[in-house]
């Protein structure tokens, strides 16, 4: 087994999947929970043990938490039957999810009280750059707990930063996000009025992506872009949460934010005509309906920079 330690994971959405894949393929010692147990028997054939009950966990030195609210981590935290519910608790908590940063704090404040660390370790990327190993981890918390944690988020993707104590890396994630979506959102502006005047949208966003312009998250979000294809990364709904906490912290800490306020209220807008199941590169139709054009898929063969 690799590292000295025993490891835990709940929540095995597509990006927690893909993360514990990687731990369990790389030979650590580690056990699984998904609320949803379909989600976690595949990890059972390449080497992580399934678990029953969030409290099977318990055991482990570090459990990983990957969910999608604040309300979620603290449920299997502290509700009954929750991981820190009993006498056995873990070492470390650490969780990678996108939540507040006052809403982390007060899963570390409980923690500590049950004698227990808490690393806050959210991820840039998604189940594809996981599988390509590009994702990047940002960590924060005491700093003896994310040495222990280190070897093993080192696992995730390219490697890892840590920003400093308490909540910084929830900061640093809000901040992303947000970006994340600003960025979405002029990509996809940009790209319909290209289209509109007559450039093609695999010939326009190839040249952006060889531009000064192009970036790793331009290149994968391009055969989306290009072909309609909006099988899930990250729902609008997700996004919308994102762009919420990224407007909250501005509040927070005095910062004016115009670009993410418009940004937000378009994102408001998709979820708002009911697009549920489906990727947010979807924005790109609804920014196009506006423009009255009606797009059609390409049906070109483009890169998404991650497997070239």
């Amino acid at each position: 087994m690799t590292g000295k330690y025993t490891l835990g994971w709940i929540g095995l959405g597509r990006m927690g999947y893909a993360i514990a894949y990687r731990l369990a393929t790389n030979g650590c010692d580690i056990s699984v929970w998904n609320r949803t147990s379909s989600k976690a028997e595949p990890l059972g054939q390449h080497g992580a043990k399934v678990v029953k009950k969030i409290t099977d966990l318990a055991d482990r030195d570090i459990v990983f938490t990957s969910l999608s609210t604040t309300k979620d981590v603290k449920q299997v935290l502290f509700d009954k039957g929750g991981l820190l519910t009993g006498r056995i608790r873990p070492r470390l908590v650490v969780d990678t999810s996108s939540i507040s940063d006052d809403g982390s704090a007060e899963i570390r404040e409980q923690c500590e009280k049950m004698r227990v660390s808490y690393l806050s370790a959210p991820v840039s990327g998604n189940g594809k750059v996981v599988k390509a190993g590009k994702l990047w981890t940002v960590a924060s918390g005491p700093k003896a707990s994310f040495t222990l944690a280190e070897p093993y988020l080192k696992m995730f993707g390219r490697g890892i930063t840590y920003v400093g104590s308490g909540e910084l890396a929830r900061v640093w994630k809000i901040a992303h996000n947000t970006m994340f979506g600003v960025i979405i959102q002029s990509l996809c502006e940009i790209t319909v009025l290209a289209e509109k005047a007559g450039i093609p949208r695999s010939v326009f966003l190839d040249s952006i992506n060889n531009s000064v312009l192009g970036s790793m998250y331009t290149r994968y979000k391009t055969p989306a872009l290009v072909n309609l294809d909006f099988a899930v990364t990250f729902t609008p709904k997700l996004l919308l949460k994102d762009m919420d906490l990224g407007m909250q912290a501005g509040r927070k800490f005095g910062v004016t934010m115009p670009a993410a306020a418009a940004t937000r209220e378009s994102i408001a807008n998709v979820v708002g005509r009911g697009h549920e199941d489906v990727d947010f590169a979807v924005l790109i139709v609804e920014l196009a309906k506006a423009a009255g054009l009606e797009l059609k898929p390409e049906n070109v063969k483009v890169s998404d920079g991650l497997s070239d």
